[in-house]
């Protein structure tokens, strides 16, 4: 896999390593969608999902528990998705996912992250038909399960894609269909991982373990803006 693979993995351990950030961003994630669709997450699927992607990265039943109660705090602001476009060196693109509840203040930190990591905003929109949003579900290898008859059973829900890797199933679909193919999921009795929606580059580009190191710079200071969910690039 070489060293720019490894060194893109020791960089994203170093960024998402720290629970201190990790826990806080899955926090709001989950108390959004409790006063969006309510706290219950037998009748609010958002929700549901959050929570699954919390318990995903091992964050404390009583810290999922305390997020979901935050929702009806009376003083709560209104949390916004809001997304940014930007580029930086050697042709790195970046597509920015944020949950704020003060737009002004995200669009200036991140406009400012990506000046002093030596790159630019771009105007949104620009980089839409650059990467294509996808549904992704991960599951463990370990459940009863044949791959060839769930492909069959998803392909009416929406399945574009499914593989196998070190223990894990991961399928991948359109973000339109998210909800038909978590429902699928469910009616299967599958227990899922994690469940999310991502971008990918259309057009992945390699880069050299130089030019790795100089746009992981501004990689690193968008992903540890507070506001920011997710970055995404369009490194190979």
């Amino acid at each position: 896999m070489g060293r720019a693979f490894e060194y893109r993995k020791a960089a994203k351990m170093k960024r998402w390593g720290n629970m201190s950030r990790v826990f806080p961003r899955l926090g709001r994630m989950i108390t959004a969608a409790a006063k969006e669709g309510g706290g219950d997450p037998d009748l609010n699927p958002k929700l549901r999902t959050a929570i699954l992607n919390a318990k995903a990265e091992n964050m404390p039943k009583d810290n999922i528990d305390a997020a979901i109660k935050r929702a009806n705090a009376k003083d709560l602001a209104d949390m916004k998705e809001v997304n940014y476009e930007g580029k930086g060196a050697h042709g790195l693109l970046v597509f920015v996912e944020c949950l704020s509840d003060n737009a002004t203040r995200t669009v200036a930190n991140v406009k400012n992250h990506f000046k002093k990591g030596g790159g630019e905003m771009l105007n949104n929109g620009s980089l839409e038909f650059m990467f294509s949003r996808k549904a992704v579900f991960e599951f463990d290898t370990t459940q009863d399960i044949d791959l060839e008859e769930l492909e069959l059973e998803l392909i009416d829900a929406g399945l574009e894609e499914i593989e196998e890797e070190d223990g894990t199933v991961l399928v991948t679909g359109d973000y339109t269909n998210f909800g038909s193919l978590s429902h699928a999921f469910e009616n299967l009795g599958i227990e899922l991982k994690s469940a999310t929606l991502k971008r990918f580059a259309n057009t992945p580009v390699a880069f050299s373990e130089e030019q790795l190191e100089e746009v992981g710079k501004l990689i690193e200071r968008l992903e540890e803006d507070d506001d920011v969910q997710a970055v995404y690039t369009n490194i190979a």
